[in-house]
């Protein structure tokens, strides 16, 4: 039989083991629902161009070498289905020189080979641009860090990529509106860790699109337009063109 004075030294681990328990169940409710897409150890369920994707330590990684350089921007894809409203959640790393991105809700194009056209969470490895939300292959910069926006609605059909390209000014798209501020884009780039592992989260609402880095928001958009928006599509990475770079990417997990 344990005495009283044993009783009291036990306290602290008790108290140790209650707080630790609350805290995991905390964190398996945080991700319920989600489920992994990329395994760490093989590029099943992905389709992108091996000289470009292979897994390395656990992680998915895009490099660009001296001898592999880019004509255009190249992606690997997740072959898993084509999300709508989701939450995506992840981890990456990026060299001083990197420039990439997590595409979502994208149209994939015939050519050039892999590639995608849609919604960006950018990422860079000077920090300039990662959070932001930025269109590719179509409308460009639809909000910049710390930006809160609304994007106007367009009438009519389809529209041409002259007729888009006619609303783009300095690589941004020009019918939206700012509506709010998360704060300015050089104290959220202090947030940001510099050639280290970040986290990302990406939540695809409606017509609701936010970016979180470090569980931070970065940007918020409200796309209006339902003639150049896209309610699903396809979801993948890029390695993106310029000089020799590596980006990596672990622990990517889905939620629909």
């Amino acid at each position: 039989m344990k005495t009283k004075h044993q009783f009291w030294q036990l306290l602290p681990l008790l108290g140790f083991i209650v707080l630790y328990g609350c805290k995991s169940s905390q964190s398996q409710t945080s991700e319920k629902g989600f489920k992994p897409i990329f395994d760490g150890k093989t590029l099943t369920g992905w389709e992108g161009d091996p000289v470009y994707w292979r897994v390395e330590e656990g992680a998915m990684v895009g490099e660009i070498t001296p001898t592999t350089l880019l004509k255009t921007n190249s992606f690997i894809i997740w072959k898993g289905g084509q999300p709508a409203d989701f939450e995506l959640k992840g981890e990456f790393f990026i060299t001083q020189a990197g420039n990439s991105g997590i595409n979502y809700r994208s149209e994939r194009l015939t050519e050039p080979a892999f590639a995608l056209r849609g919604y960006q969470a950018d990422i860079d490895g000077n920090r300039r641009y990662t959070g932001q939300n930025y269109e590719e292959r179509k409308r460009t910069t639809l909000a910049y860090r710390g930006q809160i926006t609304t994007i106007r609605p367009q009438t009519g059909g389809t529209m041409t990529p002259e007729a888009i390209r006619a609303k783009v000014q300095r690589n941004a798209w020009t019918e939206l509106d700012i509506t709010g501020s998360l704060g300015h884009t050089d104290s959220l780039k202090t947030k940001i860790k510099h050639e280290d592992w970040n986290t990302f989260h990406i939540v695809a609402k409606g017509t609701r699109l936010q970016h979180y880095i470090n569980g931070i928001l970065m940007s918020d958009v409200t796309d209006n337009d339902a003639v150049n928006g896209a309610a699903k599509g396809w979801l993948g990475v890029q390695v993106h063109v310029g000089p020799p770079m590596k980006v990596k990417y672990r622990n990517l997990r889905l939620k629909e």
